[in-house]
């Protein structure tokens, strides 16, 4: 998911994207990457 994330913050330059790669990377829990995945999703809309 980290990988994700930063991906799409390199493509697209979004703040928002490195903020949770930022937050993805120093908590690294599950859960946290679970959240990030449903966040992803909204991106799409």
């Amino acid at each position: 998911m980290r990988d994700f994330t930063w991906q799409v913050f390199t493509m697209t330059g979004n703040v928002d994207a490195y903020l949770l790669f930022k937050d993805l990377h120093e908590t690294g829990t599950e859960e946290e990457l679970e959240e990030a995945a449903d966040a992803a999703s909204d991106w799409e809309d």
